[in-house]
């Protein structure tokens, strides 16, 4: 009688990474705007042209501070940065005091290994610990199915698509809104679109 040999598929998943998540913090900034570059370089991260610097990051740092909104990084046991985390008010106007909006982003070598869903999962704890009732995400490109992914694991829904309302190099192209209630009832006032 011959065995049959398991054969491992031609695709598997990356191996998770070993990281401890801490608060952003001074030390971190070159990398945070390293990872930031990345995901420009790569198309779907985000529409910012010119590219922010680590200065930049620090003043957008100390904003997220300034509101006692928290902010994370990921970091291997070698000191590397793998990805950060905040959340900044979704707008300035009393009425969205209880609402924020996330902003993460992974190394190249850390996606799809554990880092953005340890990130984002504490982004949301502290968010909750801190009282808001509702986290916003705005995925600045429809092809960017990671994030968008990444945010649907989490409890976000899609709430809405702006056509055309970005513009890259290679064209326009739509923005996904998600939405996560942060209350204990886990409703929030979150209209699904059907």
């Amino acid at each position: 009688m011959t065995m049959l040999a398991r054969v491992a598929p031609a695709w598997h998943a990356p191996r998770p990474l070993d990281f401890v998540l801490e608060p952003a913090g001074e030390a971190h900034l070159e990398a945070m705007a390293a990872i930031y570059r990345q995901q420009l370089e790569d198309g779907l991260g985000s529409f910012e042209d010119p590219v922010p610097d680590a200065a930049e990051f620090g003043r957008r740092l100390a904003a997220v501070r300034a509101e006692g909104l928290p902010a994370f990084v990921a970091v291997d046991a070698a000191g590397q940065v793998l990805g950060y985390c905040w959340a900044r008010p979704f707008r300035p106007l009393a009425a969205y005091r209880g609402t924020v909006e996330d902003s993460i982003h992974v190394a190249r070598e850390a996606r799809r290994r554990g880092v953005g869903q340890a990130l984002l999962a504490e982004l949301i704890d502290a968010c909750i610990g801190l009282g808001y009732r509702q986290m916003l995400a705005v995925v600045g490109d429809a092809r960017n199915l990671a994030s968008i992914s990444l945010h649907q694991s989490a409890g976000f829904a899609v709430v809405g698509v702006l056509p055309g309302a970005g513009a890259k190099p290679d064209g326009a192209v739509d923005v996904v809104m998600l939405q996560r209630p942060l209350d204990a009832s886990g409703a929030g006032g979150v209209h699904r679109r059907c």
